[in-house]
Formats: structure tokens, sequence, C-alpha cells
């Protein structure tokens, strides 16, 4: 699949269809590398900026102040569709229904089938056992696979952990959500850093 070019006025009107339209808006699939990319590029920017003589404090201003708008628009991107999704999957778990998933992005997608698991799981202990007259149990769920954010650092290639689950590859600036243990040893290796 192409590379999407992101540029701030494409991000910016990515926004602005996400807040006026009701429904989610379909991404490329690789809308979070790409948004990564792009931040990278203008960090680099704004680095290499800063590295020369003051006749460019001006542009290093500039820089600075649209890494910073970037960064506000891509939060509330995040927080409007995080909303869609949970109120997606809320439906869902209501009504049993075919919901078509197709604009989520592949890291949605993984937030959504948690987040309706435990909807349902709610339904089922709370709901439908006061309507079979039965005591709710509380479920205390132990999560061997606590998962923890992290930003990679340096490249790192395709790997299989002790489970032969599949991870990467890595670029710089990729953000991950992986498992608490492959988190920490990478961290620790100084290939990423925690978020």
């Amino acid at each position: 699949m192409p590379e999407t070019i992101i540029t701030y006025e494409t991000l910016y009107e990515i926004l602005r269809r996400e807040k006026t339209r009701q429904e989610l808006q379909k991404l490329e699939k690789t809308f979070l590398k790409d948004i990564s990319k792009y931040l990278y590029e203008k960090n680099n920017i704004l680095e290499s900026q800063n590295q020369k003589s003051s006749i460019f404090a001006k542009e290093t201003e500039k820089t600075q102040k649209q890494i910073e708008n970037i960064k506000r628009i891509l939060k509330e991107l995040y927080e409007r569709r995080e909303t869609k999704i949970i109120q997606i999957a809320l439906y869902a778990s209501r009504t049993n229904s075919n919901i078509d998933l197709s604009a989520l992005l592949p890291e949605e997608l993984e937030f959504y089938n948690k987040i309706i698991l435990e909807f349902k799981t709610a339904r089922d202990n709370i709901l439908n056992s006061i309507i079979e007259n039965k005591k709710p149990e509380p479920k205390i769920i132990k999560r061997d696979d606590e998962l923890k954010p992290i930003r990679f650092i340096s490249y790192i290639p395709s790997f299989v952990d002790q489970d032969l689950n599949n991870y990467g590859p890595y670029e710089p600036e990729d953000i991950a959500l992986l498992p608490e243990k492959i988190s920490n040893l990478l961290i620790e290796k100084e290939k990423a850093k925690a978020i």
C-alpha cells in the first residue's frame, strides 16, 4: 500500500472531517506509521535549525510552533476516534449486530476487540446474572500479558517471542503497545523508551 503524504494541511483536514462527521472516517492503514515518520522528520528539521546560527531563530520558532500544533491535532484526532470506537463497541455489544469495522486502523481494531470483550463480559456477569436470578460475581482478571506502550529509538527487525507471537519490524519513532516483559527488555537495551 502506498505511503500517505502527510502535511500539516492534510492532517488538519483529517481532523476537520472527523469532527464534522458522525461516522468514523477511513484512514490509510499505514496512517500511524506515516504520521510518526512525518513527526520524526519535523523534529529532525527543528534539531538542524537549533544547531545553526541565530539568523534562523524565526524559522526555528515557526517549526517549534508547528510541531506543537501537530501534536495538539493528533491528540484531538485520537480522542475523537477513541470516543467513536467506544460507541461502536457499546452498540455492537448490546445488539450483537455485524458492524462494518473497515474504518478502524489495525491498532484501533485491537482496542475495539478488547473493549467489546469487556462490555460483553460485564453485561453477562451483571445484567444477565440478575435476569437469571443469580448473584453477580465480581471477576478479578489477572493478566500475565499486561501491555506497555513504548517509542522505538532504533530499527528493530521482526522477531518472535517465546509464545511464538510475531512482532515488528519497527522503525525509529514507531510507537507500539507490547507485552510488558518485551517492552522492559527493549528499554533496558536502549532500543526504545517508555511513553
